[in-house]
């Protein structure tokens, strides 16, 4: 199995979402007795509803059991340095366009692109991985080569934008 770097804050969350699922699974089996005892389970939406979100939480819970021995945790406080790493904040400038973008590197269980977070394992992050401010990189993407430059490189000590 592979390695997955994730932060403290990272695993943390992880290991409260566990909780919380394993949490619902009495509510949940409890909405399945409470549907059969309905009657016809062919046509039984409340049935079929309470069954599918027992499959789900318990994929999920199954995801997650899976995924916690792998983490590497790595504390946000202890990165830095001037070459772009797992934890690094960094801002850089599309050189087509001069759209400029600000990443945080972490792990694909806490990124988040809305929120500014890109899994360390994306096109983009690969890229970055070792490079220093002023260096020009290139990604490539589905719609084809993006270049970009990197304007700044910063470790906050925080997995949070």
């Amino acid at each position: 199995m592979p390695d997955i770097h994730i932060s403290v804050q990272g695993f943390e969350k992880l290991k409260r979402e566990l909780e919380e699922l394993k949490k619902e699974r009495p509510a949940v089996i409890q909405a399945i007795k409470e549907a059969r005892e309905e009657g016809d389970l062919r046509e039984n939406a409340g049935y079929e509803a309470a069954r599918d979100r027992q499959g789900m939480l318990e994929a999920r819970i199954s995801y997650i059991e899976s995924r916690l021995p792998q983490c590497i945790v790595v504390d946000l406080n202890s990165m830095g340095g001037n070459k772009v790493a797992f934890g690094a904040t960094v801002e850089i400038e599309n050189l087509e366009t001069g759209e400029q973008k600000r990443y945080t590197l972490l792990g694909p269980d806490e990124a988040d692109f809305n929120e500014g977070t890109i899994s360390v394992y994306s096109p983009l992050a690969k890229a970055l991985l070792g490079q220093e401010e002023g260096a020009a990189i290139e990604v490539n993407a589905p719609r084809g080569q993006i270049f970009y430059e990197i304007l700044s490189i910063e470790f906050k000590g925080t997995a949070k934008k």
